[in-house]
Formats: structure tokens, sequence, C-alpha cells
């Protein structure tokens, strides 16, 4: 029989967004997610800033004294260890990268408790991987978390675990992450800070670039030359943040995007940096996540009838329409449906292993049934449990 997942399916989402039009409902915000970059949080040479950390927690901490959640995604962990390793740029390798991590954790996390103590507040440490908001018991248990932190009157300080993360299983960038938190917690508001004051049409050094001050839809950004490349202390640009803003308000989050000395401006709904509207009529999914968060762990080939069953948003994937199977996974993670031409069709969550998918391509129901058993007549993926891509 094949193994079961008890709980493939992702919780139901609870709280959601206030779905936040224009500038002047920033201060209407009740939960906010706020990214601070590598950049922002450390000196020209790779050393943790202490002034800075300060500044950016002055700022949070008094955003929350007027009744706002605030949950922090903090890059730096790297970063803050570079000066204490002897290191002039962040390492390139996975294994040096994973140890400056746990050296630089708990530097990183020890300036953050001291900065918010001072404002009588209690932060938390949070270290996640990409697996941790695939499956979907692993991502209740971590929306559960911080929840109960909020409810406590924690500030969850929220970072990617360098430490175990591998290239294989890892968000890549935080902007990226902090997306993903703002969906997963529900939050209003989603702040990005960086080392750039705002979007602009052109790099901002260039005569006649323009601030773009609100984008009604990331998708349409015709004309505007996008940079690509993050600091030297980090690893995100603004590519990554402009994908981070259409996650988020693709989800009912509004986005804003400011440099992290403008920060208390932003706070206080200035007219600073570039706003991304909360898109309306859409709510949050509960497979939302699985767009986002996933990279498929292995992929499924189909042939032309099932790749048209899936298209049409109603039919499950049945193992007769499956061609091939790469990867190896087990049951209830996200795999890729992929067509004959090449082209990504779907994510779902599967409901067999990679093992008993290769010995089930092609076959139909009722021959499962009558060779394999019942437990194999299930589909391999129900349209309750995938998304189109």
């Amino acid at each position: 029989m094949p193994r079961r997942d008890p709980e493939i399916h992702a919780p139901a989402d609870t709280r959601q967004p206030a779905r936040l039009r224009g500038r002047g409902d920033v201060g209407g915000a009740r939960r906010v997610v706020v990214k601070i970059g590598s950049s922002s949080l450390t000196d020209a040479t790779g050393h943790l800033d202490a002034a800075r950390v300060q500044e950016l927690t002055d700022t949070a901490a008094a955003w929350r004294a007027r009744g706002t959640e605030v949950l922090l995604v903090s890059s730096g962990a790297i970063a803050a260890a570079l000066g204490v390793l002897g290191l002039e740029h962040r390492p390139s390798e996975i294994g040096a990268q994973q140890a400056a991590a746990a050296v630089g954790q708990s530097i990183l996390a020890t300036a953050w408790s001291q900065a918010f103590v001072r404002h009588g507040v209690v932060t938390g440490q949070v270290l996640l991987t990409e697996s941790d908001v695939i499956r979907p018991v692993t991502y209740r248990h971590v929306r559960t978390a911080l929840e109960e932190m909020l409810r406590l009157g924690v500030v969850p300080i929220i970072n990617e675990n360098d430490t175990t993360a591998t290239h294989e299983v890892r968000f890549g960038d935080n902007d990226r992450l902090a997306a993903l938190v703002a969906q997963l917690i529900g939050a209003d508001l989603l702040v990005l800070l960086t080392d750039v004051d705002a979007l602009y049409t052109a790099p901002p050094s260039r005569p006649g670039a323009r601030r773009l001050a609100t984008v009604e839809d990331p998708h349409a950004l015709q004309g505007v030359e996008i940079g690509s490349v993050g600091s030297r202390v980090g690893t995100g640009g603004m590519v990554t943040k402009l994908a981070a803003a259409q996650h988020a308000v693709s989800t009912g989050t509004a986005t804003l995007l400011t440099a992290a000395q403008r920060f208390a401006e932003a706070a206080a709904g200035e007219d600073v940096g570039t706003f991304f509207p909360a898109q309306e009529g859409r709510r949050r999914s509960r497979l939302m996540w699985l767009r986002f968060a996933a990279r498929g762990a292995g992929l499924l080939h189909v042939d032309a009838g099932a790749a048209e069953a899936l298209r049409s948003g109603r039919r499950s994937l049945l193992a007769v329409g499956v061609t091939g199977v790469e990867g190896v996974f087990g049951p209830g993670v996200p795999v890729d449906v992929i067509s004959a031409d090449g082209s990504p069709i779907a994510r779902g969550l599967v409901a067999y292993g990679s093992d008993d998918l290769r010995s089930m391509c092609g076959r139909s129901t009722a021959q499962l049934r009558r060779e394999m058993g019942e437990g194999y007549a299930r589909p391999v993926l129900h349209r309750d449990d995938l998304v189109l891509l």
C-alpha cells in the first residue's frame, strides 16, 4: 500500500489582510511584516552596525506602541559574522556560508534583543527553511507559533536558517521569505527596507530617472530598468523585491519599498518609497502558498490529454496521463507537472511517492485497482490540491 500523508491539505487561512489601497491607509495597518536587508544593518566593513539596529528598532517599537503587531524578517546573519571571522566578502561556498551563519545568527539575535529590551519588548528568533512552508503540517505549525508569539506580545525576528539550508531547499533571499510570512499570517502591510529609497524608471544615478511613487500592478512595469544584483553582503536585488511585492499584493497585503533610513517616514505614511496597493477581489487561497513557496520536489511529465485536462482547471491528474517521473520524493510534497513540450502546467501535492509513481505511469484507474490494490486508485494530484502555473 502507498504511504499516506494524513495531513496532506494545507490548513484553511484565518486572518484576512485589510487590503490597504493608499498611503493614507498605512496608519491603519494592524499587522506588519518588515524585511530588513543585510546592507541596511552593516557598515562599510561588513560589521553589524549597532546604531542602525537601534534606529530601526526605535521605529518598529513606536509602531508597535500604537497597537500594530510587528514581525521582522532580518537578513544579516552571515554579514554579521564577516568581521568576527576575518572575511572581507560573503563566502560563495555553501559550507562556508553555513559556518558563517552559525556564528552570525547569535550575534544578530543578540543585537535585536538588546535593542528591543530598551523599549521593554521581548523578541523571539524564528529560523526557517523552505521545507517548513512546503509541507502543510509544518506550514500550520509555523503559523501557529507566530500567532502565539504575537498574542504574547513578542516581536518575532525571522530569518532563513542558512546553517541547515542547502541550494536545493532554500528561499534564496529574504524578500521572498518576507512575502511568504506576510501571506502566511495575513499581514496588512509588507515593508521592504533596502539601500535604495524607491523604485525608479532607471538606475537612480542616471539623469532623468524618475521615482515611481505608486505601482498599481507589479506586472505592468514596461520601460522600467530593473537591476538584479544584490549588495556585497546580501543576495537580493530589485528583481527579488518586485517578485516579493507581486506575491504580497496578490494575496491582499499592500507593500511599501523604501530605504532603511526612511523607515520612520514610511511608518508615518509619508510620501516616500514606492507603494504597491493590495489587489482587490482576490482572497487568500489556502494553496496560494504553494504557488509562491515551493519549487517542486520532482517533475511529472504528462501527455497532451492530461495537460489539457489540467489546464481546464476542473480535472485531477490520473496516473494514466503520467508519462514520466523525475526526482526522489515522498507523498504529500509539491511536484511540478510538465507538458510534452517542456512547459510547466501546474504544481500540486502529490498523493504517492516517486517509487510508486514510476510503476503507475500510464495505467488506468481500473488497472491500478485490479493489479495494485484500492489504495492506488486515487488521483496522482487531486484538483483541490494543485494550482495552475
